[in-house]
């Protein structure tokens, strides 16, 4: 098992049904070593990931490398130029993924790969153990790493009506009603008379647009 380095993260509103979704790179291609002194050579997944597609399975999803604590599911693995690209669910449902969920959406999370090398994928290289071929086992959720560049770099979630938070409800209104961060912001102070106190005659249609959108989103917060 390894640990890696927590990294900042980037959240991102999303539909409800990719809310728990996230995106990060379990490992990276290449440069210094991490602090186990380990390099991961290009490709090194594509025999690991191959196996698990043939037999239909797919590595674990865990807590801190603790096989007894799942806490979602992997959707996805892409090795691209910088490394192992991952997209991941959490099962909200289960408490500890739902306490994960809150704290990668805080940047307080990172990734790291439990994993077993086969004869012959590993070699010293100036010091440095080249890890040639990995089969991977698992990609755990963890907060102290040893590669800086392992990290989350999004994840989804769904703005709370019920207990609102001012940036979040911010982001959301850009999202869902395409206003800008101004627009926003107005909208946050002072309510529809607050946005549309400088609006310009000629942006009638834009702001009906908005309103429209407005009472389709109040409706479904009703369950109408």
């Amino acid at each position: 098992m390894r640990p890696f380095q927590s990294a900042p993260l980037q959240f991102k509103f999303a539909a409800d049904d990719s809310v728990g979704s996230f995106t990060g790179y379990a490992s990276t291609f290449g440069g210094e070593p991490d602090f186990h002194g380990d390099i991961i050579a290009h490709g090194a997944f594509t025999k690991s990931l191959a196996k698990h597609a043939a037999a239909g399975t797919r590595p674990a999803l865990l807590w801190q490398h603790d096989q007894t604590n799942p806490v979602g599911v992997w959707d996805s693995f892409d090795e691209d130029a910088q490394g192992l690209l991952s997209s991941g669910r959490f099962t909200l449902d289960v408490p500890q993924a739902k306490s994960a969920h809150a704290l990668a959406k805080d940047g307080a999370l990172a990734l790291s790969i439990g994993y077993t090398i086969p004869p012959g994928g590993a070699e010293l290289v100036n010091g440095a153990r080249l890890l040639k071929q990995i089969d991977l086992v698992e990609v755990s959720l963890v907060a102290i790493a040893a590669n800086p560049n392992s990290r989350i770099v999004s994840v989804k979630c769904a703005f709370d009506p019920a207990s609102p938070n001012p940036r979040e409800f911010e982001r959301a209104a850009r999202d869902a009603l395409g206003l800008s961060a101004r627009e926003a912001k107005r909208l946050m102070s002072g309510g529809w008379n607050g946005l549309v106190r400088d609006e310009q005659v000629d942006n009638s249609a834009e702001l009906a647009q908005i309103a429209a959108k407005l009472q389709n989103i109040t409706a479904s917060l009703q369950g109408r």
